[in-house]
């Protein structure tokens, strides 16, 4: 059996192209105290708290003065590019709201049942529920409405929110970021000037934060660049999620482990009600998967064919669809230091996920607000260097978040050995509170995982890729530049690893190599991990979510 080593056809990450030392015209360019990167949850509960401690420290006398917050998000329209299952924990919305209550919340409602199944290719069989999965009480969302109510919240305590101006590069004076540079707009397919060209904009700043989501490039150049390394490399997983129309309401929430899955692969499903006639329906996969021709988009499309599925879908309608990757490596991932001269990162973009309990967003929000503190106290000092803005990395170490991640550190690493020892493993993990193993399991990235190249029986229903591209409102120019980079002389089995891994079918293996569709792409990151390199397109550009 052949095996291949994806790492071994990845172009290296151009960091030349992300970290700009030209100084910027300060004639032209736009000058901020503080930029966040990504208008996610991270970003705007940051840009937030921000803006309230500024508030309270001139209704106090205090000498700050007023500060021009910046949120960047590359969407035309907040939400539109955020996806989650999503079941939040509202702790950190009730820190930074604490004077509103549940109901003003922009959540769908609580949750008041959940499930546990174990699915084999015919049967669902009911199993206890793992203690950090129990969500009594906690809320069922969509990431996009909450996204949008965030920043309707931040525009209120006057922080300037640009929505379709994606970020290119940080400029960098040595080892300090001084802002940022955006991306130019209007060029065609071969990146010269077209109709509409506006040329790419920068944006000085005395701090710069990091919201960008998983793998962001901006943040992946920073670490490289500044030797900022962690006990073991990032691990991803990559999640493909619809919203249906239903007949029947669900009154419970569903996670389902096994099937489609094969044994050699990590994760599970999730099913959401997130109204009387609409549920979102989710599969995970981790992307450290044995098999190269591993294929998410498809197994999405087999789990909905299960008798226990179709009993929920009989009669319903797909509406919108989208994808997404999601940190995994946990507390052993997370980088030595969170924070540089003018930069800081929080949220995905710090790794700040807990695979055990299928939770972020809360972390992401008590992050952006720790990040918040530690910036207005630089600057109240005058001192935006790694030095003085390390009481983030501080607070971040010391608070719930940090403590989540530890208590489970190994649980994920565990299913590197199989579903059956890792399920053992992680029980035990989970009855010692991390003291057993003790220690850390060592992993590799998922880019050095060998895949075998077996082929699998294909699977042909469903919705397409094309289809299902056209359910995530993309609207991509089809002239745009490429903003994927292919390594050179792509063997066929690994043009195949792309096009499966892929799920908006992007990548395709033809016997003239590999064809790139770039307009399809709905900024999943995926083929970022495991092969082509991402990088930032023109504003507006990707999907268009709703209720993701």
């Amino acid at each position: 059996m052949a095996h291949l080593v994806p790492a071994k056809h990845q172009p290296k990450l151009d960091l030349e192209r992300f970290l700009v030392k030209d100084a910027p015209n300060e004639d032209e360019a736009v000058p901020m105290d503080v930029v966040f990167v990504g208008a996610g949850p991270a970003g705007l509960a940051g840009a937030i708290e921000l803006a309230r401690l500024v508030k309270k420290d001139a209704e106090e006398g205090g000498d700050l003065g007023e500060l021009e917050i910046g949120v960047l998000e590359k969407a035309a329209e907040l939400g539109q590019h955020n996806l989650s299952g999503a079941v939040i924990n509202p702790r950190a919305m009730q820190e930074l709201f604490p004077d509103l209550s549940m109901d003003d919340f922009p959540f769908r409602g609580a949750v008041e049942k959940e499930k546990v199944y174990l699915f084999t290719k015919k049967r669902a069989w009911r199993i206890p529920a793992p203690p950090p999965m129990w969500n009594h009480g906690n809320q069922i969302a969509s990431i996009c409405e909450v996204v949008g109510w965030l920043g309707e919240k931040a525009e209120e305590m006057g922080v300037n929110v640009f929505t379709g101006f994606p970020v290119e590069s940080l400029l960098v004076d040595g080892s300090t970021v001084r802002g940022v540079r955006t991306v130019a707009t209007g060029l065609n397919r071969e990146g010269e000037p077209g109709a509409g060209y506006e040329p790419a904009g920068d944006i000085t700043a005395r701090v710069t934060v990091l919201s960008e989501g998983s793998r962001g490039p901006l943040a992946q150049a920073w670490q490289e660049a500044n030797g900022v390394g962690s006990p073991n490399p990032q691990i991803h997983a990559l999640g493909v999620k619809e919203i249906w129309e239903v007949k029947k309401p669900l009154d419970h929430i569903i996670h389902t482990l096994g099937w489609p899955l094969p044994r050699s692969a990590f994760g599970g499903s999730f099913v959401y009600p997130l109204a009387d006639d609409l549920v979102a329906i989710g599969l995970v996969v981790g992307l450290d998967y044995e098999r190269h021709d591993t294929d998410v988009h498809r197994m999405l499309q087999e789990f909905k064919a299960h008798p226990h599925m179709q009993k929920l879908l009989e009669g319903g309608e797909l509406v919108e669809w989208g994808a997404k990757t999601i940190p995994e490596g946990g507390w052993h991932a997370l980088p030595d230091r969170l924070t540089g001269d003018g930069v800081l990162l929080v949220g995905d973009a710090a790794g700040l996920v807990d695979v055990p309990s299928l939770k972020g967003i809360h972390y992401a929000m008590h992050s952006g607000i720790l990040a918040a503190r530690a910036i207005f106290e630089a600057l109240k000092k005058g001192d935006v260097s790694a030095a003085g803005l390390a009481s983030y990395d501080e607070s971040l170490r010391a608070s719930y978040v940090a403590k989540d991640l530890k208590k489970r550190r190994n649980i994920r690493l565990a299913f590197k050995s199989g579903f059956f020892w890792g399920a053992i493993k992680s029980f035990l993990m989970i009855l010692t509170k991390g003291w057993f193993p003790g220690g850390r399991i060592q992993v590799e990235e998922d880019a050095a995982e060998p895949r075998t190249t077996e082929a699998s029986e294909p699977y042909s229903g469903g919705i397409s890729k094309v289809d299902a591209v056209f359910k995530s409102g993309n609207q991509t120019r089809d002239d745009i530049p490429s903003h994927l980079t292919v390594g050179d002389d792509v063997p066929p089995d690994v043009a195949k690893l792309y096009e499966h891994l892929c799920p908006a079918g992007v990548y395709e293996a033809t016997e003239d190599g590999l064809v790139v569709n770039a307009p399809n792409c709905v900024d999943c990151r995926a083929t970022d991990i495991l092969g082509p390199r991402w990088s930032p397109r023109e504003g507006g550009s990707g999907p268009k979510y709703k209720r993701m």
